[in-house]
């Protein structure tokens, strides 16, 4: 489950623009999703494989260049399908979570 969680947390990243690795591990240690770089790189890769992602090299004026993901069309259209599956998820979850609780 913390894997699909996860791609849909990086795709919602990228959701609006592009960002290296770095930027998407800052992102996720804010939201205190603690995953580190052997995690995410083989991850980013599997998402560029399906399509999802693709990438562009940018240099950097403060070191070696920088790997830019961002969204494939087919990324955003499977993005709005997890929001979509999500929304549905928090609602049944919280629907049990609650009449639990009454």
């Amino acid at each position: 489950m913390r894997k699909g969680v996860l791609e849909y947390c990086i795709l919602s990243i990228l959701e609006g623009e592009d960002k290296y690795a770095s930027e998407i591990l800052e992102a996720l240690k804010d939201a205190k999703m603690l995953v580190v770089e052997g995690t995410i790189y083989p991850l980013l890769t599997r998402l560029k494989n399906a399509g999802l992602l693709n990438y562009r090299w940018e240099e950097s004026t403060s070191g070696p260049p920088r790997k830019y993901y961002a969204l494939t069309e087919t990324g955003k259209v499977f993005l709005s399908e997890l929001n979509t599956t999500w929304d549905e998820l928090r609602t049944a979850v919280n629907l049990v979570t609650n009449a639990k609780n009454k």
